[in-house]
């Protein structure tokens, strides 16, 4: 990475990146080695952390050139950071039997609180998928103490959000009230003790699964799929969903 960002002999396009600019393939490069483990594709596994750990030296080198700090320091901040969390392993603090999470959280806040964090809410980043973002901010009010104690508050916000959305006037009104659907979704979600997250990605693979049989299915009929009635593809669609198979119970 020094050699590419020599201004001399470098190369022009990664001379001209900044960390604005190489973020979003950060991002996009964490998302390919959640795609390879998805798919159980260890090689590909192997060359996406490869891709991944070259978007944290491009970081630490433009740092480096920037006299802020170099790869080392990043490594080492980790490697501290990593021994303060778990002081029971790495230190003499007794271990309290705890959980992971009360353990993993309580350090968190500890670490918030010395960064000047002045909500409970502080440190979850903006950038994160509104989804993912949206279960870590009700995850931290739960700690504080406002979540339901049950599935039954989140259910019935759900349906109160559904009335409000279909009540809605205004384009920003119903904007808005899809936004407040979408949040009380996860919140019953998350309710149920699942990650929305994996749910949403679990669902979308069922859904392009069952899409591209259908579209198979209509092929060997020997028929346009998007020439075909609504009722005509809802009957591809089940179809497809009674021919897979079926988990035993």
């Amino acid at each position: 990475m020094a050699r590419l960002r020599d201004p001399q002999d470098g190369c022009e396009w990664d001379l001209a990146q900044s960390f604005a600019t190489i973020a979003p393939y950060t991002i996009e490069e964490a998302y390919e080695v959640a795609d390879a483990i998805e798919r159980g594709d260890m090689a590909a596994l192997k060359e996406e952390l490869g891709d991944l750990l070259l978007q944290v030296v491009f970081h630490a080198r433009m740092a480096e050139e920037a006299g802020l700090f170099d790869f080392a320091a990043v490594a080492d901040a980790i490697s501290v950071k990593m021994e303060a969390r778990h002081p029971h392993i790495f230190q003499d603090a007794p271990d309290l039997g705890q959980s992971r999470e009360d353990r993993w959280e309580s350090a968190k806040a500890a670490e918030r609180a010395a960064k000047g964090a002045t909500s409970a809410l502080d440190g979850i980043a903006l950038p994160l998928p509104a989804l993912m973002r949206a279960e870590k901010l009700q995850k931290r009010a739960a700690r504080q103490g406002f979540d339901w104690p049950d599935t039954a508050g989140p259910a019935a916000k759900l349906v109160e959000e559904m009335d409000e959305l279909a009540a809605a006037g205004t384009k920003s009104e119903q904007i808005e009230e899809a936004g407040d659907l979408l949040f009380a979704a996860v919140n019953l979600v998350r309710s149920h003790g699942i990650a929305p997250e994996d749910a949403l990605r679990a669902a979308n693979a069922k859904f392009e699964r069952r899409f591209r049989g259908m579209e198979a299915l209509a092929a060997r009929q020997g028929v346009e799929f998007s020439a075909l009635s609504l009722d005509q593809q809802d009957a591809l669609w089940n179809a497809v969903k009674a021919s897979e198979p079926h988990e035993a119970p």
